[in-house]
């Protein structure tokens, strides 16, 4: 506001040193203006341009609503703390959902996932595990699973609050997958893989390691592949 009003003062002086009338011909007759007529008229135009040439302000969370995809559009709390965590801060990577325990033959993927994380993170690759208990296999507090994650398996990518992936308490994230894949987690540790623009790509059952090369392979395209 200052810098418009610092303009408008500009124009102001400016205008009024001009000459005192200004004389120009319509339809064949002289007319004159006198000063103080153009003197109110610059600052008006000038005015006007400006207003016309601010930008809108689009501010970065109405930025982030508008072209966050649907599968992405979910609020988890964080596996540590419970810190809320908008799913949508991850758009434009490729994802990879897997849904996770701590008492299960598949436990010893954390290793993998977290080996998987480390060397494709800087490309755009980010893991996301969901502790679940629909198995029988992850009994413990989010802060004990948390704490055996990384002491454990020094697990860096991450991990939300335990929730159900599958039946009627479903949480919203893998209440979509499934539809949207068609298939349900049937054990521990299966996982999603999710493009860059939101859309699945394919699923992977639970004896599918992280090293393994069909997985891996997947993921390498998707890096790769433009938004």
């Amino acid at each position: 506001i200052m810098v418009l009003f610092g303009m408008v003062a500009y124009q102001s002086s400016y205008c009024e040193s001009l000459y005192v009338c200004i004389e120009f011909t319509v339809f064949g007759t002289m007319k004159k203006f006198t000063a103080r007529s153009f003197f109110i008229l610059c600052p008006l135009v000038s005015l006007c341009i400006l207003l016309f040439l601010l930008p809108i302000k689009t501010t970065a969370a109405d930025t982030t609503v508008q072209s966050c995809p649907e599968l992405l559009n979910f609020n988890f709390k964080r596996l540590q703390d419970d810190v809320p965590q908008n799913l949508c801060q991850y758009s434009g990577k490729v994802v990879l959902v897997v849904n996770t325990a701590s008492y299960c033959g598949y436990t010893g993927q954390y290793d993998g996932l977290e080996k998987l994380y480390a060397k494709y993170k800087d490309k755009g690759l980010v893991i996301m595990g969901f502790p679940s208990n629909d198995f029988n296999q992850e009994p413990g507090k989010n802060t004990e699973i948390a704490d055996f994650c990384y002491n454990t398996y020094g697990v860096k990518f991450p991990m939300f609050a335990k929730s159900s992936v599958k039946g009627n308490e479903v949480n919203p994230m893998y209440e979509l997958l499934i539809k949207t894949s068609g298939v349900a987690p049937s054990w521990n540790f299966f996982k999603y893989l999710i493009d860059r623009n939101g859309h699945l790509i394919s699923s992977f059952s639970s004896h599918t390691k992280p090293e393994d090369g069909s997985l891996v392979k997947a993921i390498e395209q998707a890096l790769i592949s433009s938004k």
